[in-house]
């Protein structure tokens, strides 16, 4: 990726921006401009419902602001976001990038998948942190406990990051992380893709990394040997893998 240096980053369920903040300083001393997003009513950004539209309008217009085409990182839960960020504006996006994240189908939710999973994987608990989470009474907000955290997502991260980490994580409100794409193969379809997979998911099994590319194929391939949270658990080697398979893409999509 020679002609932009502009990577929009977007966090998963519970988290915001801060999410990438161990990361920030490893692109910028590659030369990259790199940005953070918090999406609204997830605790960190602007107040509001949280929502699939409320979300992909808040990274559209940071993407247009930005004024050329950007990568686009999607951490976790924002593999989705990604996804339909890309099918409203394509032209705009050089790249996205799933960094353990969420690539489906179009119209699929993960739980969905999840349920075709198990079926196929007769007795492995592909579940990741789902059983551990914590709810409000009319459960329309989720919320991750501390020790959940620490084993399911950042088991493999220096101790007080990993404890900064976790104490920074809010309630998720499910309107805004039960949710699936539309999306066509001539818009985000259209669009390069990286997959960066973490071998030692506890979150999001290998398994279902695995699965997810073979239902949505084409997306060049980047192997770490390391928890949910490639950025924080090893941000120089992701950043090392990252420039090389972003050296691959394209200069144009033929959106």
């Amino acid at each position: 990726m020679s002609m932009n240096r502009h990577l929009v980053l977007i966090h998963g369920a519970w988290q915001g921006g801060w999410a990438f903040d161990a990361w920030l300083p490893c692109l910028h001393a590659r030369g990259w401009h790199a940005h953070a997003l918090d999406l609204p009513g997830n605790g960190w950004g602007a107040p509001g419902p949280a929502s699939l539209v409320a979300y992909v309008d808040h990274v559209v217009a940071k993407v247009e602001s930005v004024g050329e085409r950007v990568v686009l990182v999607g951490h976790s839960g924002g593999g989705l976001i990604a996804t339909a960020v890309a099918e409203r504006i394509p032209r705009k996006i050089q790249c996205l990038v799933y960094l353990a994240g969420m690539m489906l189908p179009s119209g699929l939710t993960y739980a969905e998948l999840l349920r075709q999973a198990a079926c196929d994987h007769p007795g492995q608990d592909l579940r990741g942190i789902g059983p551990h989470l914590a709810w409000t009474p009319d459960r329309r907000f989720s919320y991750v406990p501390e020790a959940a955290a620490l084993s399911f997502f950042l088991q493999d991260c220096e101790e007080g990051a990993a404890r900064r980490a976790a104490s920074l994580l809010r309630p998720q409100a499910e309107a805004g992380r039960a949710i699936s794409v539309e999306w066509t193969a001539e818009r985000a379809g259209q669009v390069p893709r990286v997959y960066v997979e973490a071998l030692q998911d506890r979150s999001i099994p290998l398994v279902m990394q695995r699965c997810m590319q073979a239902l949505v194929p084409g997306a060049h391939r980047v192997e770490l040997d390391c928890g949910h949270v490639p950025q924080l658990a090893n941000p120089e080697e992701l950043t090392l893998q990252l420039a090389a398979a972003l050296a691959t893409v394209p200069a144009t999509t033929r959106t």
